[in-house]
């Protein structure tokens, strides 16, 4: 590792290593590139959970995309040194699941230098949160307002993403007007909202989709191709393996957990096969937290998935370069390459272990947390 990247990969026969440079001793033990955790609530949702602390769902309106976690963001939650003791270097933060439209995802390093800025991954794309499914619908529900209802839920949505049209034709009949020499052309009001919409119509977001069941993820894959969107990643989606073909078909990808399930309706149907199954038909697969406290674990997730099915070679990329192809910042983080940021994680021994920890963490070349050996 030299200056934060990568310099080179190989035995040591194959990389010498000039002198002065520190070596690690890593006998017995596996190096990986530091995980990457594409559904996180840190920062967001901060230790303590207590309601002065939640700030991940502005659920005061089902459609809210003008919002960012980034304004949320309480980069002194102790989870973020959680994460790092876990091996984990880079997450996406995302707004929670209230509303059909959430807000606008932060991608982090987990830098310890204790603020956002410190924290930003810079020049990573733009995410933006959705869900469908019993969340939005029971909130809004609740309170007799839309959507009460899946049917609901997806007539908001169209509704607002005209309303958005109609917003972006009225600025381009503005500016027209302009280039005609009408100097006194009024532009449209201002709107955050119907902004931040037409950018998804015009592919600014990455659409990151909180989504459970079969039918709402088809019926989410069907509005994107309505709409002309495209879905980075279905997230949860416990019974993406009943549709897994059509998932593969749209390129979206799984981000889900090994074996959750049963803590409401939608989530009756979930296998511990799901990973394999969707991994099978051709679905980019990536294992996420939604936790806290699982983010301080996400490999023992990963052993889980490859006791159900997955492939241990899948299983690593589940952990690091699919999550960080799902975020698009694959070019810089998730695999071991030269000219890569040097995000690391040692363990102990056998990753996919319930008895292997992490011994070191590196981000961009810096040991960001060391375990003491005894």
């Amino acid at each position: 590792m030299r200056g934060g990247r990568i310099a080179a990969v190989g035995t040591r026969a194959e990389v010498p290593v000039p002198e002065g440079i520190p070596v690690v001793d890593a006998r017995g033990r596996t190096l990986l590139p530091g995980l990457v955790d594409p559904h996180s609530h840190m920062g967001v949702y901060s230790w303590p959970s207590v309601e002065a602390n939640s700030d991940g769902n502005e659920a005061t309106d089902p459609l809210r995309p003008e919002v960012r976690a980034v304004d949320s963001l309480n980069a002194e939650d102790p989870a973020f040194a959680l994460a790092r003791a876990g091996g984990v270097t880079t997450v996406m933060v995302l707004p929670g699941s209230a509303n059909l439209v959430g807000g606008q995802a932060a991608v982090l390093k987990l830098r310890d230098g204790g603020t956002v800025e410190a924290m930003r991954f810079e020049g990573a794309p733009a995410s933006m949160k959705m869900a469908l499914g019993e969340n939005p619908k029971r909130v809004y529900g609740e309170r007799g307002a839309a959507p009460s209802t899946r049917m609901g839920s997806l007539a908001v949505l169209r509704r607002a993403f005209d309303e958005a049209r109609d917003h972006g034709e009225a600025l381009e009949r503005h500016q027209a007007a302009l280039a005609r020499g009408e100097k006194d052309a009024s532009p449209p009001a201002r709107d955050l909202r119907k902004e931040a919409l037409l950018d998804m119509l015009r592919g600014k977001y990455r659409l990151q989709v909180h989504c459970y069941t079969r039918a709402d993820i088809l019926s989410l894959l069907s509005f994107a191709d309505e709409q002309g969107l495209k879905v980075a990643a279905l997230h949860h989606a416990l019974e993406a393996y009943k549709c897994r073909r059509e998932i593969a078909a749209h390129g979206a990808a799984v981000c889900t957990w090994a074996d959750w399930w049963g803590f409401k309706m939608e989530a009756r149907d979930g296998i511990p096969q799901n990973a394999a199954l969707c991994q099978e038909a051709g679905v980019t697969v990536c294992v996420h937290s939604d936790s806290s406290e699982q983010v301080q674990r996400l490999w023992v997730e990963a052993a889980k998935m490859v006791g159900a099915g997955l492939p241990r070679a899948e299983a690593v990329k589940a952990l690091t370069i699919n999550p960080a192809t799902v975020i698009g910042v694959e070019g810089r983080i998730g695999s071991l390459e030269a000219g890569k940021d040097a995000d690391l994680a040692l363990f102990s021994g056998d990753p996919f272990s319930v008895l292997t920890r992490v011994d070191a963490t590196w981000i961009e070349g810096r040991r960001v947390f060391e375990r003491e050996r005894r």
